[in-house]
């Protein structure tokens, strides 16, 4: 059974899953209209993959006897002034996540939780892969500068960039 905390906790987390998810199908939207083919191919692709990773937790809450909640649609709120902005605040939301990821293990480690510590391990090492990927692109983004030509390559590059193994994508 899990605490009344950690529950709490972890559906807090279903929140931020849900919520990146729809940060990342925002985005997708924006650069499929602006015409960025690739990186809305990628966007779409990273909003199914936090969709599954809100799934796992709420089968996770539900197999340990708790009662998983499924929260509201947050609206997100970006800045659309051009795509290096997108891909920064993807940067800086990542690293939220990692830090909300890193607070529910100490919460599974204060409430000598070990089932919720092993299976939080995964949240773990997605986040760092999240992040690397997140800078990866922004490092990219960098070196394009104002360059159009570099731009079309970028974009071009970003279809297959989930397929390249670029952010190690894993379905539940």
């Amino acid at each position: 059974m899990l605490s009344e905390k950690l529950q709490k906790a972890l559906n807090e987390q279903i929140k931020i899953e849900g919520d990146s998810s729809q940060i990342y199908l925002a985005m997708a939207s924006w650069a499929e209209i602006q015409g960025f083919e690739g990186i809305a191919t990628f966007m779409f692709a990273q909003s199914d993959e936090e969709r599954q990773h809100m799934l796992k937790l709420v089968k996770y809450i539900n197999q340990r006897g708790g009662e998983a909640l499924i929260p509201e649609i947050t609206k997100p709120n970006l800045d659309h002034t051009s795509f290096k902005t997108l891909f920064k605040q993807l940067f800086e939301h990542e690293v939220f996540v990692s830090k909300s990821i890193n607070e529910l293990v100490h919460i599974a480690l204060e409430e000598r939780d070990y089932a919720t510590h092993n299976f939080l391990q995964w949240y773990v090492s997605e986040q760092i892969e999240e992040e690397a990927t997140a800078r990866t692109i922004l490092d990219k983004i960098n070196l394009i500068g104002d360059d159009k030509g570099g731009l079309y390559l970028f974009d071009n590059d970003m279809k297959s960039f989930n397929q390249q193994g670029g952010n190690g994508v894993e379905t539940v």
